[in-house]
């Protein structure tokens, strides 16, 4: 059974800054391309930021010098550093485990940039 959990969300101010963790479970995490996704109330899903298995990045214009994606295939984990959080990073993030015609998702986890 394959599971994603994500963990790190929350509340911080604008300016801010939060790291989200996504474990997966089930796959062979090193061969899988690993994102995040968000998604705010009333708009669709978006990518963030995603990474290869051979750990080259690719992230949203909106996002770009701000948040960064990293993974260690050691712990099964991909990680989402935000930084200089602004309100309208406000969503709830997931995390994303794709591989040919292998995709999975995690829960979710809020994110809520506010003063």
């Amino acid at each position: 059974q394959v599971q994603l959990v994500e963990s790190g969300g929350g509340l911080v101010q604008p300016g801010g800054s939060l790291r989200l963790s996504c474990t997966a479970s089930g796959i062979i995490f090193s061969i899988y391309v690993m994102g995040w996704y968000r998604q705010a109330p009333g708009k669709q899903r978006e990518l963030v930021a995603s990474i290869t298995s051979g750990g080259s990045t690719n992230s949203a214009d909106s996002v770009k010098g701000r948040f960064t994606i990293s993974r260690d295939n050691a712990k099964n984990t991909v990680y989402l550093q935000m930084n200089s959080l602004k309100p309208e990073d406000t969503a709830v993030y997931y995390c994303n485990a794709k591989r040919m015609s292998n995709y999975y998702w995690g829960q979710g986890t809020q994110v809520t940039v506010s003063s």
